[in-house]
């Protein structure tokens, strides 16, 4: 059975592929969403963060055994603390400044994290084994299907949805909203400000951990992991809007869908379909398409 003269199973497979793309693109843009969204930071060291949690899952297996499933818990908690470290020593000074020495800061932090990575090692891929109990494929009839692939798509909508609804719908996500928008009333009432913008930074981070895990298993771990994904996720916020939590989600995911489906078409766009889309969006609505007007 063909779909527009490919076979089936090559067709799924590519869209397969797409769907945990877009998964990776909506779990790192919702954290840069956090981010900007409640603390006005574009933070560019996220794709380092993402790299680093990769790094905490591969050591902690390489030197100390501990498997995947205590990885997913490890690594975005180490990666939080650095997080809570950077806000409290650096961010901290800039949230009454330009935005873009914020921008500045995280940018040159990427790039002392990518150079120590690479001192430490090297840029050869380091490979990060699929835990035993997600190997192997399920034969669906039309398609084989991955097991640990299916996992990370089914993860990564589960942690999405979750932050979503914790920031959205919940007391704890009323107070971080208010706490932006007017700290000295917030504090009136008794909440610590500077501890939930703390928080929400390390929170951010460990969401970029946590991807990185979730990715460990399917491309090598690398130093360059993470530039090479976060103009890519960059592209995703924006078209989505700045700081729109629920934008970035639905946005990460479709354009993952959209590549997948354009190196089906014409693969020589594949690498340049995210940023079309982007400027038409941007000409047509520039907040993004979830982003408000002001």
């Amino acid at each position: 059975m063909e779909i527009f003269g490919i076979p089936i199973q090559a067709f799924l497979g590519q869209l397969l592929l797409g769907l945990v793309n877009g998964s990776f693109y909506a779990m790192l843009s919702l954290g840069l969403a956090v981010i900007f969204g409640l603390l006005g930071i574009v933070n560019f060291a996220h794709g380092a963060l993402y790299m680093i949690g990769a790094y905490v899952a591969f050591v902690a297996l390489d030197k100390f055994g501990i498997n995947f499933w205590f990885a997913l818990v490890i690594s975005p908690l180490v990666v939080g603390a650095l997080g809570v470290v950077i806000e409290r020593t650096l961010l901290k000074r800039l949230y009454k400044i330009d935005p873009i020495y914020g921008l500045l800061l995280t940018f040159g932090l990427a790039l002392i994290a990518e150079g120590v990575f690479r001192y430490w090692f090297d840029v050869s891929g380091q490979s990060y084994p699929v835990p035993d109990l997600l190997q192997g494929a399920t034969n669906l009839g039309f398609m084989v299907l991955p097991n640990y692939r299916a996992f990370v798509v089914f993860a990564s909508v589960v942690i999405c949805l979750s932050t979503w609804f914790v920031i959205e719908r919940t007391r704890l996500g009323a107070y971080l909203r208010a706490g932006t928008e007017n700290p000295t009333l917030v504090q009136a009432f008794g909440i610590n400000v500077p501890m939930m913008v703390m928080l929400t930074y390390g929170g951010g981070c460990g969401l970029a951990a946590l991807a990185g895990v979730l990715a460990a298993p399917i491309i090598q771990v690398t130093p360059l992991m993470g530039s090479n994904l976060i103009i890519v996720v960059f592209a995703v916020v924006v078209i989505g809007g700045m700081g729109s939590i629920l934008g970035s989600i639905l946005t990460g995911l479709a354009l993952g869908l959209i590549e997948g489906l354009t190196k089906v078409f014409y693969p020589e766009a594949s690498s340049i379909v995210v940023f079309v889309i982007m400027a038409i969006v941007l000409m047509i609505r520039p907040a993004g398409l979830f982003g408000k007007e002001k």
